[in-house]
This record gives structure tokens, sequence and C-alpha cells, in this order.
């Protein structure tokens, strides 16, 4: 089965390769395509959102790896039990901080999304016991 998908955006960042992933936190902005900005719609009343990305600069993948952090004994384990950019289908999914939203500019926290990268979807980030009637979006 083949599947398509079509970037909603660009992610425009400091980080330029993997090598810089978690060191720091950057702001960052998702420029959203021309015509899509109505979909941010309410967005802004949340503190996190989820992004969908494609891992665009990673090339390669393998079903194994030792992973760097949390695993003091270097285990190795299959790569859908870590959070290895070597997948394969290389998408890859992050919770940032939002910070506002002006137009089709989305402003963010970035740990670990590369600059260029295509963002496939965004989704509010909603913590245990929020959703639409906390948010006052839902009247019964």
């Amino acid at each position: 089965m083949e599947i398509k998908v079509y970037p909603i955006g660009f992610v425009k960042s400091s980080l330029k390769d993997t090598d810089q992933k978690d060191t720091i936190d950057n702001n960052a902005i998702i420029e959203i395509n021309k015509g899509l900005e109505e979909g941010l719609k309410g967005l802004e009343v949340f503190s996190h959102i989820i992004v969908v990305f494609y891992m665009h600069k990673i090339k390669s993948w393998k079903l194994l790896e030792i992973p760097k952090r949390h695993n003091p004994n270097n285990l190795t384990v299959g790569v859908f039990a870590t959070r290895s950019p070597y997948r394969p289908n290389r998408i890859g999914v992050s919770v940032v901080k939002l910070n506002k939203i002006h137009k089709n500019l989305i402003y963010f926290t970035n740990k670990d999304i590369l600059d260029g990268s295509p963002v496939l979807d965004i989704k509010p980030y909603l913590p245990e016991n929020t959703g639409p009637i906390k948010l006052g979006w839902y009247k019964p």
C-alpha cells in the first residue's frame, strides 16, 4: 500500500544537524503553508502542541539500537522501543511549548526538530483531565 502525505508547513530553527539535538532550548517557527491558516484557529489556548514531522536529514534506518539515554547497561533494543531517529518511515513526533501564533507562523520552543523539517500535522497537547469542557469550548 502506498500512502502519500504532504507537508502543511516547514520548521525554521537554529538546529541544523542531529548533533545539536537535546543540547539547547531554542525558539523556532513553523511556517504554515498559505491557505491553511484558518486551521490554526483555537490552537493558541494550548500551552503545548504535538508536532508530527518528517526527519528529512536521516538517510538510513535500523531495527536494533543501543539508546544513549536511560540505558545504563548499554542494552540493545528494537528501534520501536527507542526515540531513535533511525526509523523505517522517518516520522518524528515532538511535544513542544507553544509561545504564540501570528497569522501563519507558530512560534515554539524547540529541542529536537531540525531546520527545514517538513511538518505533516499539528495537534493540541491535552494533559490528563483536560479537554473541551475544561477549556470552555463545550457548552452543554
